[in-house]
């Protein structure tokens, strides 16, 4: 397995903050960068574009301060998610801002990478794609990107269905490149359990919601702490295309459980236009959440994370084998 020499020595734990529509912003990723965790956000979480054009020569800016203040210490890369689908109005505007502050990692969804690989790779930047199957993971690797992130059954957002340990080891059987797994990861067992399984990074998005750095709102925050997995509904009621959503937050919208059962795989129930508002108002969620309990600092957060990993790593062989 490869992992890109943009991660080598920068990272405490090998985790990715995963991109999250309205919730990952300057704060959040900078904070995980200086933790030792790579943030990234959604470009089109900065509104309007030229707001990306501040966000990326701030968190560059930080972060290179950072690093001259603390030689010795680990700084994460960063990274920004395009949307490729064609419905994003803004991707080359987006593109060629990632182009002029050289994002260090871009983040592919929804849509073929080849153009991005040609921009990102000419300043020698990165490009993960994600991905829900092997299929898309094999168009991806065909396009020239340097990692795939697998997005599992259990990931918050426009998550897949496969189990983790399926996706994961298909995947394996033809890309020996970098390889992050995403679903239901919220503590450092999981993460050393993702690199066991064959991952290079573990892809962690709910577990960073409940941050003090992140921009979700604090009754978001709150009900991450109080709901459990049980409480995570995969539907397409939202946005048309299925995606984990938290039922406390559904059901405030006027959602009932027998209706998106039974509209399930239909598209949007409301007929929502504004698919901001939506995520707004409807808030997303992996299985993960089961472990969540409070609202900590990125940085305390990450100390956590590393603690965990590390134990996890030590464990002895199974009382089974003895």
């Amino acid at each position: 397995m490869t992992v890109p020499n943009a991660f080598r020595g920068t990272l405490r734990v090998p985790v990715i903050a995963a991109p999250m529509f309205l919730v990952s912003g300057p704060e959040l990723v900078i904070a995980a960068c200086k933790a030792g965790v790579a943030g990234t956000f959604p470009s089109l979480n900065a509104r309007p574009a030229a707001q990306l054009d501040e966000w990326l020569g701030r968190i560059n800016a930080e972060l290179q301060t950072h690093r001259a203040a603390h030689p010795g210490a680990p700084v994460a890369p960063f990274g920004v998610n395009l949307i490729l689908h064609p419905s994003n109005e803004r991707l080359p505007e987006d593109l060629a801002l990632v182009a002029k502050h050289r994002v260090p990692l871009v983040i592919t969804s929804l849509g073929h990478p080849g153009e991005v690989v040609k921009t990102v790779h000419a300043y020698g930047g990165l490009v993960f794609a994600d991905i829900i199957h092997a299929y898309h993971a094999k168009k991806a690797i065909a396009a020239g990107v340097d990692g795939i992130i697998a997005v599992a059954g259990g990931a918050g957002g426009h998550a897949g269905t496969q189990n983790p340990f399926s996706l994961i080891r298909e995947i394996r059987e033809f890309w020996d490149g970098a390889l992050a797994l995403a679903g239901s990861i919220s503590d450092g067992a999981s993460v050393r359990a993702a690199e066991i399984m064959g991952a290079d990074f573990a892809y962690m998005g709910t577990r960073f919601i409940a941050t003090r750095e992140s921009m979700a709102q604090e009754a978001y925050k709150a009900m991450l702490v109080e709901c459990s997995a049980s409480d995570v509904v995969y539907t397409d009621a939202i946005s048309g295309t299925n995606a984990n959503f938290l039922w406390p937050s559904l059901a405030r919208a006027g959602f009932d459980r027998e209706q998106l059962s039974v509209n399930f795989g239909k598209g949007k129930l409301h007929g929502v236009a504004d698919e901001a508002r939506a995520w707004r108002d409807v808030w997303s969620a992996g299985h993960g959440v089961a472990t969540i309990h409070d609202v900590p600092p990125v940085a305390e957060l990450v100390d956590r994370l590393v603690a965990e990993y590390r134990a996890a790593c030590s464990l002895p062989p199974s009382a089974a084998l003895a």
